[in-house]
């Protein structure tokens, strides 16, 4: 399976029907992937993990991304929405959806608590390994001031350590709790 295009399932926005979260767990509130680096991201209802290797259709599953250092985990990487919403708020730094370049969105849950943690996507098993601090290339790339904004909240970095199908609204959760 590769990645579906969003809203071809029928559905509306993610954040439509999304059911209230517990405090040790959350949603998958949006999915981007793009195919090299620099190049557009693009939003999809769902997408193939594949163990060690990243997301079907990604660039870095693919060996296409920007590194600044290989040793990095990047098979997958997330943030918060609170996160964005409070850069809008507080910064008045506004992202469009994907503009961070991370590959999935979650809400109600902290990424940061999951750093050397294993936890679940959906059925997907992945381990934080590190932070995703921002970047001056995620600078440049947007044009807007992320570095200060986004330090110590820009999103988690994570191997896969159990493939399976990553979907908008899984829920994500501790692999200690499931």
């Amino acid at each position: 399976m590769s990645a579906v295009p969003e809203g071809t399932r029928g559905e509306g926005p993610a954040t439509a029907a999304i059911p209230p979260a517990a405090a040790s767990s959350g949603v998958v509130e949006a999915i981007h992937i793009a195919a090299a680096a620099g190049e557009p991201v693009r939003a999809v209802d769902e997408v193939r993990a594949i163990a060690g290797v990243g997301l079907d259709g990604d660039r870095y599953a693919a060996g296409l991304g920007h590194y600044e250092d290989e040793r990095v985990s990047r098979d997958l990487t997330l943030i918060e929405a609170e996160a964005i919403d409070q850069l809008t708020r507080e910064q008045r730094i506004e992202l469009a959806p994907g503009e961070t370049r991370r590959n999935i969105t979650t809400r109600g849950i902290g990424l940061n608590d999951l750093v050397g943690r294993r936890f679940l996507v959906g059925e997907v098993l992945c381990e934080g390994t590190r932070l995703c601090e921002p970047c001056l290339y995620l600078s440049e790339l947007t044009g807007k001031p992320l570095l200060r904004a986004l330090v110590h909240r820009g999103g988690l970095r994570a191997d896969i350590l159990r493939g399976g199908v990553i979907r908008r609204r899984d829920l994500l959760r501790s692999a200690d709790e499931a």
